[in-house]
């Protein structure tokens, strides 16, 4: 099983504010949707909460959660660790946030799927983990410039340990 990191990063590694994205990138999410469908995702309770409208559909989805609450649509795992062993005959697996998660996946992530956004003006309270460039290569990079649906210019960037 492959474990990748599918996350929207600012130029200061912001991820989120207040429990919501920092930005609203029309193609940052076509790709979201293009890389992650088929697969089973894996979050935290609160990205599972700030999802408009619940669990992502086709997919599977697990929410991480020491409570047992109900998350409608998504399995529910106490750990990481237990829920990478439920998964650990699947193609490829994606950890789609938060903070805490990204930290926590980062030294076992084999893939990075980030989008670094060109802009540093943003309120966040929630951060992505530094990419340590003597771990992760860069494999791939797609520049695009804003546009009519993009206010900030981004880039599509993949990295392999």
């Amino acid at each position: 099983m492959k474990l990748s990191i599918i996350v929207a990063i600012n130029k200061n590694n912001g991820i989120g504010f207040e429990n919501k994205l920092l930005y609203w990138l029309p193609n940052d999410l076509k790709r979201f949707k293009a890389l992650t469908t088929g697969h089973t995702i894996i979050m935290g309770r609160k990205t599972f909460e700030s999802l408009p409208k619940g669990a992502l559909p086709n997919r599977r989805n697990i929410v991480l959660s020491r409570s047992q609450s109900q998350f409608p649509g998504a399995e529910c795992y106490p750990s990481l660790q237990q829920a990478l062993e439920e998964v650990k005959n699947e193609e490829e697996v994606f950890i789609i946030g938060g903070e805490s998660l990204y930290r926590e996946a980062m030294p076992l992530a084999d893939r990075l799927y980030i989008t670094e956004i060109e802009d540093g003006t943003k309120e966040a309270d929630a951060f992505f983990p530094v990419i340590d460039s003597s771990i992760w290569k860069e494999k791939s990079r797609e520049c695009h410039s804003t546009d009519e649906k993009h206010l900030y210019s981004y880039n599509f960037v993949n990295y392999e340990r």
